[in-house]
């Protein structure tokens, strides 16, 4: 197995296969924002399974597809079945905004993709289209139905609770997700460029004891993925709320992952700039064996822990330029 310096073991990597995005959501992308990286320097299909497939040989067994919106990517249902038949490859999840995912939820599960995460911060029209610069509330709620009717189990929706934003919409939310059968989890937003930054989120550690009160959750042990929630279920264990709290009660000395980008970079943590780019290697032919050093040597660079409280100005990539 993979593990840093300060003994955690890394087994979870992140892809991102594009940085592009068809929405502005207010805590990610900037409106107007052209910094994109240019076509030619993402990792090809091919690339993204040698990396991945050197990860698992590490010992790697937990992956996830991010991006930007990962469904912009042409034919990404072909990437997913060469992934899914990898060896080791035990779990192969995606996070997506939704709003492609109506006409590719069939091909995706066919293809061996077995979890998904959508970004979901309203059901409000007005709101949505508030946070997210664009009226897509109805594709994503259709994306929502097709990902169900074709057999995908324990959807999460992720939410970002902003101050005075949607903060209001958390009941609602948790409603939907009862009656739908999802799980609802709550995502502080992290400092991660100018949007992360200017971004009003909520300390949800404040506001767990009110929603386990009202709703009679207890936390649990169910393991849903290898990321870092936090899980409280109902009596019946029939709705299941996670909280992700990065800033109120940070998950450093457990972190088990890194993120490669879609340019080939190697990101040890996201709220710092220790990083190895792969694809000067992948490019010039490198043997197996070489890539799998590189690995190695770019997980001893992973830093103890981020500084999102003390230096919130730090990180200026913003979060799609990273992989989500």
């Amino acid at each position: 197995m993979l593990s840093d310096r300060f003994g955690r073991t890394i087994d979870y990597l992140r892809v991102s296969v594009t940085d592009r995005c068809d929405l502005r959501c207010s805590y990610c992308i900037p409106k107007g924002f052209k910094g994109f990286e240019e076509p030619a320097n993402w990792l090809r299909f091919d690339e993204i399974q040698r990396v991945v497939a050197a990860f698992a040989r590490l010992g790697t067994r937990r992956f996830r597809l991010t991006g930007g919106e990962p469904l912009l990517r042409r034919d990404l249902p072909q990437l997913v079945g060469a992934l899914a038949a990898l060896p080791g490859v035990e779990d192969l999840s995606l996070t997506s905004n939704g709003t492609q995912l109506a006409a590719q939820a069939v091909a995706l599960r066919s293809a061996g993709l077995h979890r998904l995460n959508i970004s979901l911060d309203s059901l409000r029209r007005d709101c949505v289209a508030s946070i997210s610069g664009s009226d897509s509330l109805d594709k994503v709620l259709s994306g929502l139905a097709a990902a169900k009717a074709a057999g995908f189990a324990n959807i999460k929706i992720n939410m970002v609770p902003l101050a005075g934003v949607n903060d209001g919409d958390i009941e609602s939310m948790l409603a939907y997700c009862m009656q739908q059968g999802f799980v609802l989890r709550l995502i502080e937003a992290m400092p991660m460029g100018s949007t992360g930054q200017q971004a009003q989120g909520l300390d949800l550690s404040q506001l767990l004891d009110k929603l386990t009160r009202q709703h009679g959750l207890i936390a649990s042990s169910r393991s849903l993925g290898g990321g870092p929630a936090r899980y409280w279920q109902n009596a019946d264990a029939s709705f299941t709320l996670g909280l992700i709290t990065p800033l109120s009660q940070h998950f450093c000395a457990t972190c088990n992952r890194v993120r490669l980008s879609v340019d080939g970079t190697l990101y040890m943590c996201l709220g710092q700039e220790e990083q190895l780019e792969l694809r000067p290697l992948l490019r010039a032919g490198c043997s197996d064996a070489e890539l799998e050093a590189a690995i190695r040597s770019a997980i001893e660079l992973k830093p103890e822990k981020h500084e999102f409280i003390q230096q919130p100005q730090q990180v200026v990539r913003f979060m799609s330029m990273t992989g989500g």
